[in-house]
Protein backbone atom coordinates (compact mmCIF):
# COMPACT_ATOMS: atom_id res chain seq x y z
CA UNK A 1 0.00 0.00 0.00
CA UNK A 2 1.53 3.13 -0.85
CA UNK A 3 1.44 6.54 1.11
CA UNK A 4 1.40 10.04 -0.08
CA UNK A 5 2.03 11.39 3.55
CA UNK A 6 4.59 9.95 6.09
CA UNK A 7 1.94 8.32 9.16
CA UNK A 8 4.42 9.52 11.31
CA UNK A 9 3.03 12.89 10.39
CA UNK A 10 -0.59 12.30 8.66
CA UNK A 11 -2.52 13.88 12.25
CA UNK A 12 0.09 17.03 12.37
CA UNK A 13 -0.55 20.53 11.30
CA UNK A 14 3.11 21.37 10.58
CA UNK A 15 3.46 18.59 7.78
CA UNK A 16 0.31 19.89 5.88
CA UNK A 17 0.93 23.46 6.54
CA UNK A 18 3.96 23.05 4.61
CA UNK A 19 1.95 21.03 1.74
CA UNK A 20 -0.81 23.49 1.50
CA UNK A 21 2.18 26.57 1.27
CA UNK A 22 2.72 25.45 -1.89
CA UNK A 23 1.19 26.92 -5.00
CA UNK A 24 -1.94 25.17 -6.52
CA UNK A 25 -3.70 22.57 -5.40
CA UNK A 26 -2.91 19.41 -3.77
CA UNK A 27 -6.07 17.43 -4.70
CA UNK A 28 -8.80 17.67 -7.36
CA UNK A 29 -10.76 19.68 -6.07
CA UNK A 30 -14.36 18.20 -6.74
CA UNK A 31 -16.41 17.30 -3.90
CA UNK A 32 -16.53 13.95 -2.98
CA UNK A 33 -19.15 11.75 -4.96
CA UNK A 34 -20.63 9.99 -1.74
CA UNK A 35 -21.45 13.44 -0.24
CA UNK A 36 -23.05 14.00 -4.12
CA UNK A 37 -25.01 10.62 -3.72
CA UNK A 38 -25.75 10.97 -0.22
CA UNK A 39 -27.05 14.43 0.26
CA UNK A 40 -29.59 14.21 -2.48
CA UNK A 41 -32.70 15.51 -1.67
CA UNK A 42 -32.06 17.26 1.34
CA UNK A 43 -33.58 20.78 1.98
CA UNK A 44 -30.15 22.89 2.04
CA UNK A 45 -29.48 24.43 5.71
CA UNK A 46 -26.51 24.82 7.80
CA UNK A 47 -23.81 21.72 7.40
CA UNK A 48 -20.54 21.35 8.66
CA UNK A 49 -17.49 20.29 7.34
CA UNK A 50 -15.07 18.47 9.55
CA UNK A 51 -11.50 18.53 8.16
CA UNK A 52 -12.74 20.18 5.02
CA UNK A 53 -8.77 20.39 3.38
CA UNK A 54 -9.43 22.43 0.00
CA UNK A 55 -12.70 23.24 0.76
CA UNK A 56 -14.32 20.39 -2.47
CA UNK A 57 -17.14 19.82 -0.53
CA UNK A 58 -17.63 23.47 1.12
CA UNK A 59 -17.95 24.92 -1.77
CA UNK A 60 -19.84 21.95 -3.44
CA UNK A 61 -22.71 22.44 -0.73
CA UNK A 62 -22.54 26.45 -0.58
CA UNK A 63 -23.31 25.98 -4.71
CA UNK A 64 -26.33 23.85 -3.21
CA UNK A 65 -27.34 26.62 -1.39
CA UNK A 66 -25.93 25.39 1.83
CA UNK A 67 -24.35 27.44 4.52
CA UNK A 68 -21.41 25.61 5.36
CA UNK A 69 -19.02 25.83 7.95
CA UNK A 70 -15.04 23.99 6.94
CA UNK A 71 -12.81 23.32 9.64
CA UNK A 72 -9.13 21.69 9.54
CA UNK A 73 -6.30 22.77 11.58
CA UNK A 74 -4.15 24.40 8.28
CA UNK A 75 -4.55 27.92 8.63
CA UNK A 76 -2.95 27.82 5.29
CA UNK A 77 -5.28 26.02 3.53
CA UNK A 78 -8.49 27.81 5.00
CA UNK A 79 -6.53 31.46 3.98
CA UNK A 80 -6.75 29.67 0.71
CA UNK A 81 -10.54 28.61 0.72
CA UNK A 82 -11.48 31.79 1.55
CA UNK A 83 -9.85 33.88 -0.80
CA UNK A 84 -11.28 31.21 -3.30
CA UNK A 85 -14.57 31.36 -1.51
CA UNK A 86 -14.71 35.22 -2.09
CA UNK A 87 -13.67 34.59 -5.95
CA UNK A 88 -16.65 32.34 -6.24
CA UNK A 89 -19.17 34.60 -4.51
CA UNK A 90 -19.73 32.29 -1.80
CA UNK A 91 -17.92 33.98 0.67
CA UNK A 92 -21.61 34.95 2.34
CA UNK A 93 -22.24 31.23 2.63
CA UNK A 94 -19.08 29.89 3.95
CA UNK A 95 -17.04 30.12 7.28
CA UNK A 96 -13.53 28.58 7.70
CA UNK A 97 -12.52 28.02 11.39
CA UNK A 98 -9.07 26.19 12.65
CA UNK A 99 -9.94 23.29 14.41
CA UNK A 100 -8.18 19.73 15.31
CA UNK A 101 -10.06 17.49 15.05
CA UNK A 102 -8.57 15.16 17.54
CA UNK A 103 -9.83 17.92 20.33
CA UNK A 104 -11.76 20.50 18.21
CA UNK A 105 -15.60 20.33 19.50
CA UNK A 106 -18.26 21.55 17.66
CA UNK A 107 -21.11 23.43 18.95
CA UNK A 108 -24.16 21.01 20.15
CA UNK A 109 -26.99 20.61 17.84
CA UNK A 110 -26.29 22.88 15.62
CA UNK A 111 -25.79 21.54 11.76
CA UNK A 112 -28.94 19.96 9.48
CA UNK A 113 -25.34 18.16 7.98
CA UNK A 114 -22.49 17.78 9.79
CA UNK A 115 -20.05 15.43 7.47
CA UNK A 116 -16.48 14.36 7.59
CA UNK A 117 -14.40 12.37 4.75
CA UNK A 118 -11.66 10.41 5.27
CA UNK A 119 -10.28 11.85 8.59
CA UNK A 120 -8.96 8.64 9.69
CA UNK A 121 -8.54 8.63 13.79
CA UNK A 122 -7.94 5.28 15.37
CA UNK A 123 -9.65 3.24 18.52
CA UNK A 124 -10.78 5.63 21.16
CA UNK A 125 -9.79 8.84 19.45
CA UNK A 126 -11.62 7.78 16.22
CA UNK A 127 -14.63 6.63 18.80
CA UNK A 128 -14.50 9.99 20.25
CA UNK A 129 -14.82 11.55 17.57
CA UNK A 130 -17.32 10.26 15.78
CA UNK A 131 -18.83 11.21 19.06
CA UNK A 132 -18.30 14.86 19.01
CA UNK A 133 -19.53 15.04 15.31
CA UNK A 134 -23.06 13.36 16.08
CA UNK A 135 -23.04 15.64 18.85
CA UNK A 136 -23.33 18.81 16.39
CA UNK A 137 -26.40 17.47 14.44
CA UNK A 138 -29.48 19.27 15.01
CA UNK A 139 -32.94 17.08 15.69
CA UNK A 140 -34.14 16.26 12.49
CA UNK A 141 -30.33 16.66 10.87
CA UNK A 142 -27.91 14.18 9.63
CA UNK A 143 -24.48 12.77 10.10
CA UNK A 144 -22.93 11.66 7.08
CA UNK A 145 -18.83 10.06 7.86
CA UNK A 146 -17.02 8.50 5.08
CA UNK A 147 -13.80 6.38 5.44
CA UNK A 148 -11.28 4.50 3.38
CA UNK A 149 -12.95 0.84 3.63
CA UNK A 150 -10.43 -2.02 5.48
CA UNK A 151 -12.13 -3.82 2.36
CA UNK A 152 -9.05 -1.59 0.52
CA UNK A 153 -6.10 -2.25 2.84
CA UNK A 154 -3.67 -3.57 -0.46
CA UNK A 155 -4.88 -1.44 -2.94
CA UNK A 156 -2.91 0.17 -5.10
CA UNK A 157 -4.52 3.71 -4.76
CA UNK A 158 -2.47 5.73 -2.20
CA UNK A 159 -3.58 5.26 1.20
CA UNK A 160 -1.95 6.69 4.68
CA UNK A 161 -0.19 3.56 6.23
CA UNK A 162 -2.67 3.67 9.39
CA UNK A 163 -4.78 0.93 8.63
CA UNK A 164 -6.06 0.66 12.20
CA UNK A 165 -7.78 4.03 11.25
CA UNK A 166 -9.67 2.38 8.59
CA UNK A 167 -13.14 1.87 9.53
CA UNK A 168 -16.14 -0.40 8.96
CA UNK A 169 -20.15 0.83 8.53
CA UNK A 170 -20.65 -1.47 11.58
CA UNK A 171 -17.77 -0.07 13.48
CA UNK A 172 -18.80 3.49 13.27
CA UNK A 173 -22.38 1.93 14.49
CA UNK A 174 -21.04 0.49 17.66
CA UNK A 175 -19.07 3.50 18.08
CA UNK A 176 -21.98 5.81 18.87
CA UNK A 177 -24.87 6.07 21.41
CA UNK A 178 -28.09 5.93 18.43
CA UNK A 179 -30.46 6.27 20.57
CA UNK A 180 -33.09 8.52 18.79
CA UNK A 181 -31.56 8.25 15.48
CA UNK A 182 -32.45 6.26 12.25
CA UNK A 183 -29.20 5.08 10.28
CA UNK A 184 -29.57 5.44 6.93
CA UNK A 185 -26.67 4.26 4.92
CA UNK A 186 -24.37 1.68 6.56
CA UNK A 187 -22.18 -0.03 3.68
CA UNK A 188 -19.13 -0.52 1.87
CA UNK A 189 -19.75 0.92 -1.58
CA UNK A 190 -17.43 0.53 -4.63
CA UNK A 191 -16.44 2.91 -6.96
CA UNK A 192 -14.02 2.94 -9.97
CA UNK A 193 -10.79 5.32 -9.86
CA UNK A 194 -7.48 5.45 -11.31
CA UNK A 195 -4.77 4.71 -9.47
CA UNK A 196 -1.40 6.43 -9.09
CA UNK A 197 -0.25 4.46 -12.29
CA UNK A 198 -3.50 5.31 -14.27
CA UNK A 199 -4.94 1.51 -13.78
CA UNK A 200 -8.60 2.16 -13.75
CA UNK A 201 -9.39 0.01 -10.25
CA UNK A 202 -12.46 -0.51 -7.66
CA UNK A 203 -12.07 0.90 -4.60
CA UNK A 204 -14.46 0.91 -1.72
CA UNK A 205 -15.45 3.57 1.08
CA UNK A 206 -17.20 3.14 4.11
CA UNK A 207 -20.54 5.19 4.72
CA UNK A 208 -22.43 5.81 7.78
CA UNK A 209 -25.50 7.97 7.23
CA UNK A 210 -27.98 8.55 10.24
CA UNK A 211 -30.75 10.97 10.51
CA UNK A 212 -31.32 12.20 14.30
CA UNK A 213 -34.65 12.46 15.75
Amino acid sequence: MSDAVDHRVWFEAPAWEERYAAEGTIFSGDVNPQLVAETAGLTPGSALDAGCGEGGDVFWLAEQGWRVTGVDFSTRVLEKNAERAAGLGLGHLTEWVPGDLRVWTPPRGQYDLVTSHFVHQAGDDGRALFRRLASAVAPGGQLLIVLHSPLDLDTTMGRPDIPEGFWTAGEITAALDLTGWQVITADARPRRAKNPEGEEITIHDTIFRARRG
